[in-house]
């Protein structure tokens, strides 16, 4: 990946000194930047990234300062405070400053905690949107989010809290409820007590979960199980963080929309994995 790649013919909005721009740069995959963020890019003096961030993209803007402002579970990483007060600060030295964020930065990414302090230091920002894990993560995986046979609603939530332990605040019953399809971002280590809730709160013991590891990326591996044996399925696959996991009958769609199996020549495992009985095309 190099500078070469144009921008089209466009009123492309310029990133003025002191300003900084929160943007997304999606799931993982390169090619699923938005062409704002590669405007972004292209402008930049400096760069402030977080550890999902692909750092092929980085390669987009080689003569911008980079600096890293990863946060991973149970590691070593930068204090939201800092990483916040940094932006302020590279801002009103007149930087054009790009804060880069993995997925979207208003999703489970504290991107509104970072524009809050900015506007009150003062600082100018502009919010770039990114294709988030849930949705394209899924997507890369053959599961849609939403499907017409399955649900009409679906809820994300977070599987750990600020402490790093599952959020104490969440109604898991309320959500059991309420929702067709739950996508959990970041809880692959509290699957254990998520699924507990979970099948407390009246799911069914067979409910399809996908687990989607590494979405979008080289490395992306799906584990597709179901709810009583997630934690243990989980576990002795050894699948690792970042992770995104649905639950609920969507899962099933992979069966049919695998398309990256299918690249590789593998053939769909059932045409009709929710069991219409009848042609999609047909209401």
């Amino acid at each position: 990946m190099t500078d070469s790649i144009s921008l089209p013919a466009h009123h492309w909005p310029a990133l003025e000194p002191g300003w900084v721009w929160l943007c997304g740069a999606g799931p993982g995959d390169p090619g699923l930047l938005t062409l704002h963020a590669l405007n972004a890019l292209r402008q930049a003096d400096v760069i402030v990234y977080d550890a999902l961030v692909d750092e092929r993209i980085l390669d987009w803007a080689p003569t911008a300062e980079k600096i890293y402002a990863g946060k991973r579970g149970g590691k070593p990483s930068a204090k939201q405070r800092d990483i916040s007060l940094r932006l302020v600060e590279l801002a009103q030295a007149g930087r054009r400053v790009l804060r880069l964020k993995g997925g979207d930065p208003f999703v489970f990414g504290r991107g509104g905690e970072e524009a809050q302090t900015l506007v009150q230091h003062g600082v100018r920002v502009r919010i770039i949107p990114g294709i988030s894990a849930g949705i394209g993560g899924l997507a890369y995986a053959g599961i849609p989010v939403t499907h017409r046979d399955v649900n009409q609603s679906v809820t994300f939530v977070t599987g750990h809290d600020q402490s790093g332990a599952t959020p104490s605040s969440l109604d898991w019953a309320a959500i059991s409820r309420g929702s067709q399809v739950i996508v959990i971002y970041m809880g692959i280590k509290h699957a254990s007590a998520i699924a507990d809730a979970l099948l407390a709160a009246g799911r069914a013991v067979d409910e399809p979960v996908a687990v989607v590891a590494g979405a979008t990326t080289p490395s992306q591996k799906v584990l597709e199980t179901r709810l009583d044996r997630m934690a243990e399925d989980i576990e002795h696959t050894k699948l690792e963080p970042p992770a995104i996991i649905c639950i609920g009958r969507a899962a099933l769609m992979r069966q049919v929309l695998d398309w990256q199996g299918q690249l590789a020549g593998e053939a769909p495992r059932d045409l009709d994995p929710l069991g219409r009985g009848r042609p999609a095309e047909q209401g």
